[in-house]
């Protein structure tokens, strides 16, 4: 838990600096067929995305398990500066209808370093409890390790690989 800037009281943060630039990364994270190839930790995957990247466009990104059952995840960006900064929530689901049960604000932050890109995501929620619910769902771990497959896949990128 942390008192992140942008999180709040109530925020998780990952950071890490990844070596690739911030095109491949922002590309990573914006691209459909790129996204399906690193979102979640192995054996889950993305068997279906739609993201429609703008302030109040929407996304869906189904995640598939091991055994093929599906999580659908709706969402609305909220704030998108290309290179840099891209926020989402689940608090909508298409266009600006409420969700059931809002649970995070999503920060992404991309920003120049030494040997690549300074990558930050910070994961507000709207209680202690939410928090709680997400660190023991495994946030550290499994951001951590999409943040892994993130950094490979930005890294084939940038280096013409893939």
């Amino acid at each position: 838990m942390s008192d992140h800037p942008i999180g709040g009281a109530h925020a998780l943060t990952l950071a890490r600096v990844i070596a690739a630039p911030r095109r491949a990364i922002w590309r990573c994270w914006t691209e459909p067929d790129l996204l399906k190839q690193w979102f979640c930790p192995k054996p889950w995957g993305v068997s279906h995305a739609e993201l429609d990247v703008r302030p109040g466009g929407g996304s869906l990104i189904v995640m598939r398990g091991p055994e093929g059952q599906e999580m659908p995840n709706r969402g609305i960006y909220l704030d998108v500066v290309p290179g840099e900064r891209l926020v989402f929530t689940d608090a909508f689901t298409t266009a600006w209808v409420p969700s059931e049960k809002p649970f995070m604000v999503g920060t992404i932050l991309l920003a120049d370093a030494p040997g690549g890109t300074q990558y930050d995501a910070v994961v507000g929620h709207w209680n202690a409890q939410d928090l709680a619910r997400h660190e023991a769902m495994g946030f550290h771990q499994g951001w951590g390790i999409a943040a892994d497959q993130l950094a490979e896949l930005a890294q084939g990128l940038s280096e013409g690989r893939l």
